[in-house]
This record gives C-alpha cells, sequence and structure tokens, in this order.
C-alpha cells in the first residue's frame, strides 16, 4: 500500500526523478515524458467522467486506474530492478486489451458504419473523449519512441493503440449513437 505523509520531497529541485526501480532520470527522459502523457491523459479521462453516465463512466473509472497502471508499469524499466523493492513492478497484461477489445466491439453493434471522418465535436462528452483519444495517441507516440532505445512491455503499446480506438467509438457513442457526428466536408472553406 501507498502511504503518502508528504507531499513534497525536494527531490526533484535538481531536474531529475525516481524511476520505481530507484533509478535516478532527468525530469525531461523520453521515459518520463512517456507516463507524464499517460498521466495527462488520466487527467483528461478525470474531465470525461463529468460528463459521462452509466456503462460510459463505469468504462471511464476502470480505463483511469488502468492508466495509474499503465504508468506504473513505465516508470519501472525491466533492467536493473531493485530487489529490495516490497513487490514485483505491475505489468499490463493481455486481458486489459482483450476488455478493450469487447468492450469497442459492443458499442460498434450500435453504431452505422462510417461514411465520412468526424470532427471532434457534438456533445459535450463527445468533445472530451476526443480530447482523451488524441491524448492517447501522443503517450503511444512517445512509449513506442521509448521502445526503440530501452525495453518496454508491447502490452502498454498495445493498450493505448486500443484504448484511443476506444475513444473514438465511445464519442461516436456519446453523440447520440453516431447520429450527431460532426462529419467533416473536405474543402468546405475553401470558397466563399
Amino acid at each position: 500500500m501507498v502511504v503518502l505523509s508528504k507531499i513534497y520531497t525536494k527531490t526533484g529541485d535538481t531536474g531529475e526523478t525516481s524511476l520505481g526501480n530507484g533509478a535516478r532520470v532527468a525530469k525531461h527522459s523520453l521515459r518520463v515524458s512517456a507516463y507524464g502523457t499517460v498521466d495527462e491523459t488520466n487527467a483528461t479521462v478525470g474531465l470525461a467522467r463529468q460528463h459521462a453516465k452509466g456503462e460510459i463512466k463505469l468504462a471511464l473509472a476502470r480505463i483511469s486506474n488502468d492508466l495509474f497502471d499503465l504508468g506504473a508499469d513505465l516508470c519501472t524499466p525491466d533492467m536493473h530492478i531493485d530487489t529490495t523493492l516490497p513487490h514485483p513492478p505491475l505489468r499490463m497484461q493481455e486481458a486489459q486489451v482483450l476488455r478493450l477489445e469487447r468492450e469497442i466491439d459492443a458499442m460498434n453493434t450500435k453504431l452505422t458504419p462510417l461514411r465520412s471522418f468526424i470532427l471532434p465535436g457534438g456533445s459535450p462528452l463527445a468533445a472530451q473523449l476526443h480530447l482523451c483519444r488524441t491524448t492517447c495517441r501522443r503517450a503511444e507516440r512517445l512509449v513506442v519512441k521509448t521502445a526503440t532505445i530501452e525495453s518496454v512491455n508491447a502490452e502498454a503499446v498495445k493498450y493505448l493503440n486500443r484504448l484511443s480506438d476506444w475513444f473514438f467509438v465511445a464519442g461516436r457513442i456519446a453523440n447520440n449513437n453516431g447520429k450527431d457526428d460532426v462529419l467533416w466536408i473536405p474543402g468546405l472553406t475553401r470558397e466563399e
């Protein structure tokens, strides 16, 4: 169990932070940027939950917890694990990815296929879910980039890839099952 009795530690005042394995790294390191953007994604999920109801609100709560798991996964590299840690590193699992796939498939049964790209917007929840999607995609890009130079759990990448799809489909659900989607009209503003 985590116990936070004092929030500021002053250990980051020199521009470094500790990873989950105890290693000290620069706060601007790619790994820290990656899990920081996962945290940012989670903050957008918190905003979306303020507009959500029913199953989507429950699903967003599960996703928020998953994103904290993902941050824990990413902040603890495989190499040089401190064997004195009180617990093994938390890793994303295939079951979390498969759950997202099942939820996407279930939501998709309520939607008609798209015949155009859609623009972010419609309902407040849909707009917020599109913000979640784009922030999630940025986190995914940073995690993939991190994986080119360091070891990263493959399930973490899969989870983010699936999650951005989940946000897209959930955004359509939030737009009256796609009926109120804002469609892209190519070249709409090119002529006066």
